[in-house]
């Protein structure tokens, strides 16, 4: 696949991946597993580096799942390591990158948490893609949060029930400030999406490959992105319907 196939007109605004695959890659190679962590993080500045690049405008990314926190301790203690060494500012400013996070970062270790809002302000005016990390997330997470803020406005007498729509719950959600991911990506040869997302890809285009996280490069994206080119994304609608509106 070379890029010459990808239409640059046509590139998805928001990309979501579901990066899997990095503690299998180490396991093969005889190493620990967090040496497959961190060979995930290289991953992540090259395909960030290059979804700027083509004129992705959101590139979301799931780090680490509330269920996540259900591994070996010593593990996780790595992961947490990682998260606070690979927000470096070069790879943000570098490439003009706002950096956001969703989840729920209140179960995060303090020096974790004051890092993530740290890039978060410096990166603020940063806008030629935005990156989302969601850490410590999940989507039932997420819609239980948004129930709960819907249900205060409702008790308080700023809400009535019967006007809950779904726009309502859109912009309770982490991500109301971003649109749908037109594109979710999974590497690692898994068929399912974990509790990833699942308002928010109602409509998206699901691609699996069984590259694992660290191999997936450049190449990788550019096969995403021409086989989410070649779907017709009808929202309900039928094909000749579509056909009539363009």
């Amino acid at each position: 696949m070379t890029e010459i196939e990808i239409d640059k007109e046509r590139i998805p605004s928001h990309i979501a991946i579901i990066m899997d695959g990095n503690g299998r890659w180490a396991l093969r190679r005889g190493k620990d597993r967090s040496y497959g962590h961190q060979a995930g993080v290289d991953t992540v500045r090259r395909i960030t580096s290059e979804c700027t690049r083509l004129g992705v405008k959101f590139l979301t990314l799931y780090t680490f799942s509330t269920e996540n926190w259900n591994r070996p301790a010593d593990e996780v203690a790595a992961l947490m390591g990682l998260v606070l060494s690979s927000l470096e500012d070069e790879i943000f400013m570098k490439n003009n990158v706002r950096f956001r996070v969703i989840g729920d970062v209140n179960r995060l270790p303090r020096a974790v948490g004051d890092k993530l809002r740290e890039t978060e302000e410096h990166t603020a005016a940063n806008g030629k893609m935005t990156m989302v990390v969601a850490l410590s997330y999940s989507s039932r997470w997420e819609i239980t949060e948004a129930v709960k803020r819907i249900s205060r406005q409702v008790a308080a007498g700023d809400l009535y029930a019967e006007d809950i729509t779904e726009e309502t719950v859109r912009s309770n959600l982490t991500t109301s400030f971003m649109p749908d991911p037109d594109l979710l990506i999974r590497t690692g040869g898994e068929r399912r999406v974990s509790n990833y997302l699942l308002w928010q890809i109602a409509y998206s285009e699901l691609y699996f490959c069984d590259t694992f996280w660290p191999d997936f490069g450049e190449a990788d994206l550019h096969r995403a992105i021409a086989w989410y080119q070649q779907r017709q994304r009808r929202y309900g609608k039928t094909e000749k319907q579509i056909e009539s509106e363009r």
